[in-house]
């Protein structure tokens, strides 16, 4: 693949203003959709199962996924609510992030900077226009197994909405915001920086040299900048556990984030905060990947910069 160049993340690249380009929801969601029908929803399922059972083994958790139908266990809750979910918040977060990240560039902004203030916004943006419920939605495909239900995930939805509303279906909501903020806004942060810093042992000081960073050189980059945005795993925990369909004794039957935080403190100690978190390093790495690089790559070949 040859070398990238005219990316917003290039420090070197002049920038000037540009027409809004609605040409990056389409390709969000394309994007947003090959990663979570690939290694994504693999790593998804995994990361719930051990978030939701925190007594778990990882090879318990294997196990107890496989029982579930195979290999197609694994891609438990794919059809429809994480493609729904892709295909949606995929649009959102690389029109919002890419419109935010420009902008501060164009007013000065580093690239770290920059890809901080896109992140937060396009993470933000995405969970309170679409996340909300197919989140919700996906966490119940998994967790409803631990509590022996046979109900389908429409009956449970129906069940809740019935009982709570629309508040029900979107129980959770506010922990994916943070969620999705801090995330992004790493991903994208760390995911710059880092390309800056290959950039620099690489090929130095030279004027042209951002415009010699290969698609390698920035897919090292996202993969670093996945790793280490997984730092908020205890704020992917309290998420699951809100939108959990455990009925366990004693467990508050409203959970709020403090509410939430408070259970799994009481049952698992600290270590429960970071069940998961190994998967959601895997994830991240393949979201990052995706979404960032190929985002990045896509973005310069249709000109939608």
């Amino acid at each position: 693949m040859a070398p990238i160049d005219n990316s917003p993340a290039d420090p070197n690249t002049p920038l000037q203003k540009k027409p809004i380009s609605y040409k990056n929801l389409a390709l969000g969601a394309t994007l947003n959709l090959f990663e979570v029908s690939t290694l994504g929803q693999p790593f998804e399922v995994i990361k719930t199962q051990l978030a939701a059972n925190r007594g778990q083994s990882m090879v318990e958790a294997l196990k107890t996924i496989y029982s579930r139908g195979g290999v197609l266990g694994f891609y438990q809750g794919l059809i429809p609510w994480a493609w729904i979910e892709a295909g949606t918040k995929g649009a959102v977060l690389l029109f919002t992030a890419s419109e935010f990240e420009f902008r501060a560039r164009l007013a000065g902004a580093s690239p770290f900077m920059s890809g901080i203030v896109g992140g937060m916004a396009g993470g933000i943006a995405q969970a309170y226009s679409t996340m909300g419920f197919c989140t919700f939605m996906k966490t119940v495909e998994v967790t409803r197994h631990k509590s022996g239900a046979k109900e389908s995930t429409f009956k449970i939805a129906g069940d809740i909405f019935k009982r709570e509303g629309i508040r029900g279906i979107n129980k959770g909501v506010n922990a994916v915001a943070v969620r999705q903020c801090t995330n992004w806004a790493s991903r994208f942060g760390i995911t710059r920086f880092t390309q800056e810093s290959i950039i620099k042992a690489r090929y130095g000081d030279a004027p042209d040299a951002a415009k010699r960073a290969t698609a390698i050189d920035k897919a090292m980059a996202s993969i670093v900048g996945g790793a280490l945005s997984c730092w908020n795993q205890p704020i992917e925990v309290i998420r699951v556990e809100m939108q959990s369909q455990v009925k366990a004794a004693g467990r508050p039957e409203k959970m709020s984030i403090a509410t939430a935080s408070k259970w799994i403190y009481q049952n698992n100690g600290i270590s429960g905060f970071y069940r998961g978190v190994v998967p959601r390093i895997g994830l991240g790495m393949w979201q990052t990947l995706c979404m960032v690089a190929l985002g990045d790559y896509f973005r310069q070949l249709f000109g939608t910069n």
